[in-house]
């Protein structure tokens, strides 16, 4: 994709801290890291967000996180990690190429420290629940 930073790490245009790559995924530290080690797992072919990428491109990302999560945990010592993407830019999506997040953590590091979780009113989660059913 043109002008997409991370077809241009995959391409070797841009350099990076690559840490894994084969046929289908490349994996590199993130360079505004929130832990040392946070690392992204990216597919070499572009796609935008999760609902966009074809299921062979979404299982290659997959079948790799764990094993790339492992080395990162324990290369940096963590007591646990994060996995995360970010899909548009509502949801804080930066570069416009799907990416997941592996950020190592440590007890009480101060990352991600709050959940804004909340209750559905009465008969809001059905409605909500039915809702997603329907655009299945």
């Amino acid at each position: 994709m043109d002008g997409c930073v991370f077809c241009k790490v995959v391409a070797g245009e841009i350099p990076a801290a690559k840490v894994y790559e084969d046929d289908a995924v490349v994996a590199f530290l993130d360079i505004g890291p929130i832990s040392d080690g946070h690392t992204l797992v990216i597919p070499r072919r572009h796609c935008t967000n999760v609902h966009e990428c074809a299921p062979e491109v979404l299982s290659a990302v997959a079948t790799r996180l764990g094993k790339i999560a492992k080395a990162v945990v324990e290369a940096m010592g963590a007591d646990g990690y994060n996995v995360l993407v970010n899909n548009g830019s509502a949801a804080g999506q930066v570069v416009e190429h799907l990416h997941f997040h592996i950020i190592p953590r440590k007890t009480g590091d101060g990352v991600l420290t709050r959940w804004p979780s909340y209750k559905y009113a009465k008969g809001r989660m059905d409605e909500v629940a039915a809702r997603i059913r329907g655009n299945l």
